[in-house]
């Protein structure tokens, strides 16, 4: 049973059968060719039984390993090793199908190569998760045959691998870099002037090409009689919290991502750039009820905390409450701190609703309101109106676009600072605004 499941035939051998039906077939008008049709059929069958001697006489000529890591990252690109030994004395024709995890939908994935004998060989290829979760990896299977290309066989390995999708973890260490520096125009990080002193004094140090004349320390200069200088370190340990909104209309999907993981990506690689900064990093999320809270901690391995919650955050069918979320703050968060709400609001209706608690919240706190914006309506809003259709839908396009600048501008009128982003900037556009925040000294 194992055998016949381990069988297939190969497309080249029904190419001979129909090469030998036609001699069969033309014998009835040209007897000649009965006997040349024997012949052709039964060198068909000694190839078939000389090929399945090749393929099946040794018992494991063929390993395969597919490399799988314990973590996926959401919304990237992620590489899958497979590594191929052919252990057969001849030449090999392999044909790779690998049983991609259900939730990618990929059904037509074959990779094809030859193979020397005692060959190693090895590939990847890239898988890109748009949802947290468990992923299950079917079996790798490798379909071999020889140079006579009759039948092939099958081999099977590692079925039901599973591989865990978390908050984009590449996205994170992708901007790590931003913990030492403050700007970086290749990824489009703007460079953000410092305004002023927002800093503590850190030491006297000797003075040298560069220094801020302004930060010239006169009595330590004439002691020393040399110039001295007083450096300045950014203040540190502040409280920073990300504030994820899993209400409906974080559910909307931008290239298959919806704004909530876009929140969640962000907020990983925020939380871990504010942690090299040596600030106190938590977060909330909410709908109808208060889901999670950590509080603000300066350690680098609360990250991994950070990390475990946001793998667990899902989306509800519900409108948020943003009183719950004043309350919540002004008792367990007594300090000021910096607080990222991750939110979006598609009429002004909405926002103007929920003005009342983003000001008191405003009022004790340092509040950035991240908005998004609808990338999906770019298409609508650049090409021309041939009909009237078209004219509605793009008036209608218009009238979206201008009430995102105009809730920008109702939240800077009540004293609120505001981000307003394509999905796919978002990490760049919120970790700009944050050294902007801090070289600013807003906090």
């Amino acid at each position: 049973m194992k055998f016949i499941k381990s069988l297939y035939i190969h497309k080249q051998l029904y190419i001979y059968l129909a090469v030998a039906s036609v001699c069969f077939l033309l014998s009835y008008w040209m007897p000649t060719l009965f006997s040349i049709a024997w012949i052709v059929t039964i060198i068909i069958a000694v190839l078939l039984l000389v090929d399945l001697l090749l393929l099946y006489q040794p018992k494991n000529a063929l390993q395969a390993r597919r490399i799988l890591p314990d973590k996926f990252s959401n919304s990237d690109n992620n590489p899958v090793p497979i590594t191929i030994t052919n252990k057969y004395g001849f030449k090999t024709y392999i044909d790779v199908i690998d049983e991609l995890p259900v939730q990618f939908q990929k059904r037509d994935f074959l990779y094809q190569t030859t193979l020397n004998p005692n060959e190693n060989h090895d590939f990847d290829y890239l898988v890109r998760p748009v949802d947290r979760g468990e992923y299950y990896f079917g079996h790798l299977n490798i379909f071999v045959s020889s140079i006579l290309k009759i039948v092939k066989r099958r081999y099977q390995f590692q079925n039901q691998q599973m591989v865990m999708v978390y908050p984009s973890i590449i996205q994170m260490q992708k901007y790590d870099f931003l913990a030492i520096s403050n700007s970086l125009t290749e990824f489009g990080l703007k460079k953000i002037r410092r305004i002023g002193n927002t800093s503590e004094f850190e030491q006297i140090k000797e003075y040298v090409q560069g220094d801020d004349f302004r930060t010239v320390n006169w009595k330590a200069t004439a002691k020393r009689a040399q110039l001295m200088v007083n450096q300045y370190q950014d203040e540190k340990s502040q409280p920073i919290y990300s504030i994820i909104d899993t209400g409906r209309i974080m559910k909307m999907p931008f290239n298959g991502l919806k704004l909530l993981d876009y929140a969640i990506n962000s907020t990983l690689a925020f939380s871990n750039v504010a942690l090299k900064k040596h600030d106190k990093v938590g977060m909330i999320s909410f709908s109808k009820k208060i889901e999670s809270f950590l509080p603000a901690i300066q350690k680098l391995t609360y990250l991994n905390r950070i990390l475990e919650n946001l793998y667990n955050i899902d989306t509800q069918f519900n409108d948020s409450d943003f009183g719950l979320l004043y309350a919540q703050l002004k008792r367990k968060v007594t300090h000021r701190s910096l607080l990222l709400l991750y939110t979006n609001f598609e009429h002004i209706s909405a926002l103007k609703r929920q003005m009342p608690y983003l000001q008191a919240i405003s009022k004790k706190h340092m509040l950035v309101v991240v908005l998004f914006e609808n990338t999906e309506l770019d298409t609508i809003l650049n090409e021309n109106a041939e009909d009237l259709q078209s004219i509605y839908h793009k008036t209608i396009a218009e009238k979206f676009a201008f009430e995102k600048r105009l809730m920008v501008k109702e939240l800077q009128k009540h004293g609120i600072q505001s981000i307003l982003t394509a999905p796919e900037n978002l990490t760049v556009n919120t970790i700009n605004k944050y050294l902007e925040i801090k070289a600013r000294g807003l906090l």
